[in-house]
């Protein structure tokens, strides 16, 4: 099993990274599967809190409130996305040989899922330079901030152009192929 954590910020090109991962993955003849830690929050804000599931309106602050605000610090539930992700992993791997998961943001996530699985590769996307629309408080939150003081990353992609993203990905993947092309 190989599990991809690719953490970024907000725009950074994550999800765009984790959909070629697992195109190439599919295309090569395993299974990949995407993966998201927040995905009770979006559970969440479209059952209970009337969101469409419309991307492009994302409910960023909401997201931010329940994940940390309430789930963390209210009810001290550190650990309870990361649980849920594990419990994901645990029935899907008997589907699916490859997980990419497209949204770490917090140390304590990265560390927690290294201590899980030892073998996980962290990816920072980096897309300098780019607006994404944040108001200035989003900017500033943690889930926007906290991964520049992470230093153990596997591998750092720096998102100039969709090709030389694409590009990175493959040699990432390479690199984590064995000898034979079979995912370690």
């Amino acid at each position: 099993m190989k599990i991809y954590l690719l953490a970024g910020k907000a725009g950074s090109g994550k999800d765009m990274l984790g959909r070629y991962m697992k195109t190439q993955y599919d295309y090569a003849g395993h299974n990949a599967c995407i993966l998201h830690i927040t995905s009770p929050l979006y559970e969440y804000a479209r059952n209970y809190f009337s969101w469409n599931g419309n991307m492009a309106e994302k409910p960023r602050e909401f997201l931010q409130e329940m994940g940390i605000e309430v789930i963390q610090k209210r009810l001290g539930k550190k650990y309870f996305l990361l649980d849920r992700l594990c419990e994901d992993i645990d029935i899907l791997k008997h589907f699916f040989d490859v997980f990419i998961i497209t949204d770490g943001r917090l140390l304590f996530e990265f560390e927690e899922l290294r201590r899980r699985y030892p073998n996980i590769k962290i990816i920072h996307v980096i897309r300098e330079n780019y607006d994404n629309k944040l108001s200035e408080d989003e900017k500033q939150h943690v889930t926007e901030v906290e991964m520049e003081e992470y230093h153990d990353y596997d591998y750092v992609v720096r998102n100039t152009t969709k090709e030389r993203l694409f590009l990175e990905a493959d040699r990432i993947m390479k690199a984590e192929e064995g000898e034979e092309g079979e995912v370690i």
